[in-house]
């Protein structure tokens, strides 16, 4: 008896196919994801090298204003610091309407970098719970193929009242190659789930300084 690819698939009870097929479809779900936040990440990066050093000559130069211009513009939503910068001041110029006091308004700009590095932060992790839910269930997904393997032995045993190796052969490969093949797909998940984590917290660091940035701006234009 040939035991390849395609013979395994074909002595497969229904339950053990539907358990891979659902195992291949949350391995593609985690491989999207992967690409598609990369390439999110990659252009907030590029977007904000563009732009975040032009913000800061606007700002270090006293063109508050120009700089939200700047920052607010359709093309530069993408970028992470812009977002943050662009609160900062939208925040710190309502409070010096309002008549704020100085030290008032930097708190209202503060908050309002907080927000902006808030809300991109949710825009960063969008997917990473359905990684993570993918990496600790799948290997339980592929257990329960697992399950019906070893019944499918035991009830090929039942049906030729023989132990044999050609007995037990076929739902023992298949209780086998749905337990690895739900193990890989965790693997992959958790890998896509470890390495996107990293760079959202990268990026949330970078919010950070970048809001600290602004506020120390507006410091020294009033110390002046």
């Amino acid at each position: 008896m040939q035991f390849g690819l395609l013979e395994m698939w074909q002595s497969m009870s229904a339950v053990a196919k539907i358990v891979s097929i659902l195992l291949i479809f949350l391995s593609i779900i985690s491989i999207y994801f992967f690409i598609e936040r990369n390439l999110f990440f990659r252009k907030a990066r590029s977007k904000s090298r563009e732009v975040a050093p032009k913000l800061a000559d606007m700002l270090k130069s006293g063109q508050i204003k120009e700089a939200l211009a700047l920052a607010t513009k359709k093309e530069n939503e993408a970028s992470h610091l812009a977002r943050v910068t662009a609160a900062g001041i939208t925040e710190f110029l309502s409070g010096k309407e309002s008549g704020l006091g100085f030290e008032q308004q930097i708190e209202t700009a503060s908050r309002g970098c907080d927000r902006a590095a808030s809300i991109y932060n949710q825009e960063l992790k969008r997917g990473l719970p359905l990684l993570a839910t993918i990496a600790t269930s799948a290997p339980f997904i592929g257990l329960f193929g697992t399950i019906t393997g070893i019944i499918n032995a035991f009830r090929g045993m039942a049906l030729t009242g023989s132990g044999g190796i050609g007995a037990v052969a076929s739902g023992i490969a298949e209780a086998l190659v749905t337990t690895a093949f739900g193990i890989l797909v965790a693997v992959i998940a958790l890998w896509c789930y470890n390495a996107l984590n990293t760079k959202t917290e990268i990026y949330d660091a970078e919010m950070s300084n970048t809001a600290s940035q602004v506020i120390d701006f507006f410091v020294r234009k009033q110390a002046k």
